[in-house]
């Protein structure tokens, strides 16, 4: 975990060896990510944390930094759309992918509702799924709706849940894609499994210690699925004490340390969240927040950016 966390949003590690620091905070290059390997991150935590605020800036950070963004919604309340900046005649043209009847009934060869009995694809070829699907969202951010499982029976194995899960598992990306998808709450994708197969969990917790507790259980529950790296999201962080009481509660839950973040950031309480509710655009414009996200952006671009230089 971050040896110090500062307000800003930077983390700097303690180079042991060398006995000099190294902030996160420097330059990594903004080198256009069309020439990387696709890559698929899932942002998680418990509710009201700013989940999908986060995800939204995000996905549009990452997208002025010449990425080819693909935002995923997977939460059933799909709030992502307007978070993205949306506006209300595109919203209405949205379609999720579990409410597409005739979509579903192509993939998996059973239209929702006839899940008992039918001949089921338990795993549907998706791979046209962002081209037929996907709507255009601010920035170059295509947005793609999961859509929720809303008739009676539907914990049971029907359509509409075989063709979300094969799409969550199996989307094959371009080179230089990246998909940021948005979840429910909580820790329901991670219990489902639906988060298989991503590159990063982007773990997003407050100072209070629920907040931290769902992340802890999360980033374990990314783990066991195989996912290779972590980053912790400490949001609303409004002083330096914020940020040790967020790693005192890791502590009591007995996980200091424990977990390998990859990187740590503190994104900053901001009015401007507020006031720009609900859609981003008014953060993006030189707000202390989306500065803090802008550097988790870099964050994960650098990586893939590392990956392609001689």
């Amino acid at each position: 975990m971050c040896e110090d966390l500062r307000v800003d949003g930077t983390c700097v590690h303690r180079d042991h060896h060398h006995d000099h620091d190294h902030d996160h905070d420097h330059d990594h290059g903004t080198a256009p990510l069309a020439a990387g390997e696709g890559r698929r991150m899932v942002v998680v935590g418990k509710g009201g944390v700013g989940k999908t605020t986060i995800a939204a800036l995000l996905a549009r950070q990452l997208a002025r930094r010449k990425a080819d963004v693909i935002a995923v919604d997977a939460d059933e309340q799909s709030n992502l759309g307007a978070t993205l900046g949306l506006d209300l005649d595109a919203l209405a043209s949205v379609v999720p992918l579990a409410a597409n009847d005739d979509y579903v009934e192509e993939k998996t060869g059973a239209r929702p509702g006839e899940g008992a009995g039918a001949m089921l694809r338990l795993s549907p070829d998706v791979t046209d799924v962002v081209d037929r699907m996907a709507v255009a969202a601010p920035d170059g951010v295509r947005l793609l709706v999961m859509g929720g499982v809303t008739r009676a029976g539907g914990g049971c194995l029907c359509p509409e849940t075989a063709l979300l899960a094969s799409t969550i598992r199996s989307m094959r990306l371009r080179r230089g894609e990246m998909v940021v998808m948005d979840t429910h709450a909580g820790v329901e994708h991670f219990g489902r499994s639906l988060a298989r197969g991503f590159d990063e969990a982007i773990v997003v917790v407050d100072p209070t210690r629920n907040a931290v507790g769902v992340g802890l259980d999360t980033a374990r529950m990314a783990a066991e699925l195989g996912i290779s790296s972590m980053r912790l999201v400490v949001n609303r962080v409004r002083d330096p004490l914020d940020v040790q009481r967020a790693r005192g509660h890791f502590a009591f839950f007995g996980a200091d340390g424990e977990l390998p973040f990859a990187s740590v950031h503190a994104l900053p309480y901001d009015e401007e969240a507020l006031l720009s509710e609900p859609s981003v655009d008014r953060l993006l414009e030189g707000s202390a927040l989306g500065a803090a996200v802008d550097r988790l952006a870099v964050d994960l671009l650098h990586p893939v950016a590392a990956a392609m230089a001689p």
